[in-house]
């Protein structure tokens, strides 16, 4: 299947405490559940998220990975005030209903909220979408991040959720540092790409609500003729901050026809379709319905690169020092190359699209 949202039995090592869940969930609620049935997720390289059926009635629940020790990377108590905030506005936010950091109950802290049905995107299209079909994606996907973007964060509950002053920076300096403390493997190109990113980094713009991993497999369609967005997902690294650093983010998972051949395997989604838009067109389009200047598009999208190489450099390093056995982890350093090649390249072309 392309279009998922499929479970399966929880992997090994990854097991949740039923009986515990159970407890908790009967002392917040106040009610007795009579069957309580945990499934996976398959999905994700990062949280671990599962089905919880309660009753008959389905949730979902996120946790931190097993073994992690990044911690600002799996924050759920964030995610959930975000969550709490935004599905009172918007109707393709989740609603949280249970939330806990007492690691009695599940070894970290973890929330639960209402499922959303619908159809996730995967990497894999379904064979009948045609140019038509894959230019309405693209602008669903850029559309609901342009909303997201004009929420005002005071408005919503969030003005305090982060600092959106000297952000860009911040976010720069920090991921260079990230990157140097789970290095695993000489690359030439995440040293340079840094170098840049530290010389041409631009003032922060207004801080605005932005999610931070926007991108297909994180976003809930109404159907498969993907209408309309109804959900979006995975808000665990979400802050107020510049705009436009969320969408060089959502730029960097955009794999074209003409880029690097290995970066088709970490795409997170059929961006390279026939209609489908390009980033270049993406970021005018953004541009066109925000009024933002993007005359420097180049710089988010190379930041953006950089960043999601850090965060498979991350995942990486864990199942180097033996902090997981997941086998799917074990080429990430692959990707990290080849995207510290693409950014490389991008600035050397200086253009954000392959063409």
């Amino acid at each position: 299947m392309s279009i998922e949202n499929r479970t399966r039995a929880v992997r090994e090592g990854e097991e949740l405490d039923v009986l515990a869940l159970k407890a908790f969930l009967e002392a917040q609620w106040g009610r007795a559940i009579d069957d309580l049935v945990v499934e996976q997720f398959p999905g994700g390289y990062s949280n671990l998220t599962y089905l919880v059926r309660i009753d008959g009635e389905d949730h979902v629940l996120r946790r931190p990975p097993f073994g992690s020790k990044v911690k600002r990377a799996h924050d759920m108590g964030r995610e959930y005030r975000v969550l709490s905030a935004l599905s009172a506005h918007r109707d393709w936010a989740p609603e949280p209903v249970a939330y806990s950091d007492d690691p009695a109950v599940m070894g970290a802290e973890f929330y639960l909220m209402k499922k959303i049905d619908g159809v996730i995107l995967r990497r894999k299209p379904p064979e009948d979408v045609d140019e038509a079909m894959a230019r309405r994606l693209s602008e669903t996907l850029l559309d609901t991040l342009v909303d997201m973007h004009s929420l005002d964060p005071t408005t919503v509950g969030l003005g305090e959720l982060g600092r959106p002053e000297g952000y860009v920076e911040r976010q720069v300096e920090g991921w260079i540092q990230r990157y140097g403390k789970s290095a695993t493997d000489e690359i030439a190109d995440m040293d340079s790409v840094a170098a840049w990113l530290r010389k041409e980094m631009p003032p922060s713009g207004p801080g605005v609500i932005i999610h931070n991993d926007y991108k297909f497999d994180n976003v809930v369609y109404d159907s498969p003729a993907f209408e309309r967005i109804v959900g979006v997902l995975d808000w665990e690294m979400a802050t107020c901050g510049d705009a436009l650093m969320d969408l060089g983010t959502s730029l960097s998972y955009w794999v074209e026809a003409g880029d690097l051949e290995g970066l088709k395997n970490l795409s997170f989604g059929p961006t390279a379709l026939p209609g489908m838009l390009t980033r270049q067109q993406l970021a005018e389009r953004y541009a066109e319905k925000t009024g933002r200047d993007i005359s420097n598009i180049l710089f988010y999208f190379a930041f953006g690169l950089y960043k999601t190489a850090v965060v498979l450099q991350q995942i990486y390093y864990r199942y180097e020092q033996g902090l997981t056995k997941d086998q799917r982890f074990a080429g990430l350093i692959f990707g990290v190359r080849l995207l510290a090649e693409s950014a490389r390249g991008a600035i050397e072309r200086g253009h954000i699209s392959s063409d």
